[in-house]
């Protein structure tokens, strides 16, 4: 297949690009060409999607088997290049999210539940919003016309993470000592590697399927205890988990999900957070490999100079708990 990849260089794209190479597909990316480096093997182009002439100098006269869409993120831009590649592509896969559904993480969603309310419409350059992504695919299913799917991601992880959720854990397990572990071991959690995510949605392309599917790990298919003693596996480390109650933690204004990337405690408004449901995805061929490979491999990845990738950020806050706080948390 020839597959135009909308992104292609960082985290899932790059994944997506790596799988299709792997199965012989012939991959152009489009990008900035400023965050990453194209993959050995694709034909880049360089380019800003919300420019129109740029848009226009990559499609002209060309056609792709599939479109597959990492990089939407304005509403405004992907209603521009759905239009442009109507009809020049036989399948269109966009990547959302779980942030696009109104009750999420507050409570369980899944394929149908309602999207956030954001027009497909909207003009350029919009403040970042989670809504956007709802937006976003609005704005595909108005301007594209054939065959697209909607993939929204779970949370992602793997080698190339360039937020540093999963980097930050194994960081900090390395180092050893009693870690304080947020909530319960046997919490479940549900978790994505980029490129089992990226692995169905070729599948998917490649059966020019239409839809939608919530695309992360079955809920329950893994633990907070799992994820952390795979850290230390991975990294050979000596450390000892200080299980802390959520109440304790919020108590102490430690902040879920940034200060203790990964921690969504059992409280209201976090409710869902790992309750998406993937029923459909798994039915259709979604495969998901154990976690302690994915740990295992971003491990090494990070070892081999992946931290250089890593913002340990999320957007402007930044990721982990001060030593000190843990510290002090430690010894309470």
């Amino acid at each position: 297949m020839d597959i135009l990849l909308l992104g292609g260089s960082k985290f899932l794209g790059r994944a997506y690009a790596a799988e299709a190479l792997a199965r012989g597909h012939r991959v152009t990316t489009y990008n900035r060409g400023v965050s990453r480096t194209d993959l050995p093997g694709v034909e880049a182009v360089h380019g800003d999607r919300g420019s129109l002439d740029d848009l226009r100098r990559l499609v002209d006269g060309r056609q792709w088997d599939a479109v597959v869409d990492t990089s939407g993120q304005q509403p405004h831009d992907v209603a521009q290049t759905a239009r442009l590649l109507s009809g020049r592509t036989g399948h269109y896969g966009f990547v959302s999210s779980v942030h696009a559904f109104a009750d999420w993480p507050a409570r369980p969603v899944g394929p149908e539940s309602e999207l956030l309310a954001c027009a497909g419409d909207l003009p350029p350059d919009q403040p970042f919003a989670t809504a956007l992504k709802a937006g976003c695919e609005r704005a595909l299913l108005e301007n594209h016309d054939g065959p697209s799917v909607i993939l929204n991601c779970g949370l992602l992880i793997g080698p190339h993470e360039p937020i540093g959720r999963l980097p930050w854990w194994l960081d900090r397990v390395a180092r050893g000592g009693r870690v304080l572990a947020p909530g319960a071991a046997d919490r479940p959690i549900s978790l994505i590697d980029a490129r089992d995510f990226a692995a169905f949605g070729l599948d998917l392309a490649e059966r020019r399927a239409t839809g939608r599917f919530v695309t992360t790990a079955p809920p329950g298919s893994a633990t907070t205890g799992e994820l952390l003693d795979a850290c230390r596996a991975a990294t050979g480390s000596d450390a000892e988990f200080a299980w802390t109650a959520d109440a304790t933690l919020l108590g102490a204004e430690v902040a879920p999900w940034t200060e203790l990337p990964l921690w969504a405690p059992a409280a209201e408004g976090w409710l869902g957070t790992w309750q998406a449901d993937s029923t459909a995805a798994v039915a259709a061929g979604l495969r998901i490999r154990p976690l302690a490979d994915t740990v295992r491999d971003t491990w090494a990845w990070l070892e081999s100079g992946g931290r250089a990738e890593v913002a340990y950020r999320q957007l402007e806050t930044p990721l982990g708990l001060d030593p000190a706080k843990e510290q002090s948390l430690l010894g309470s």
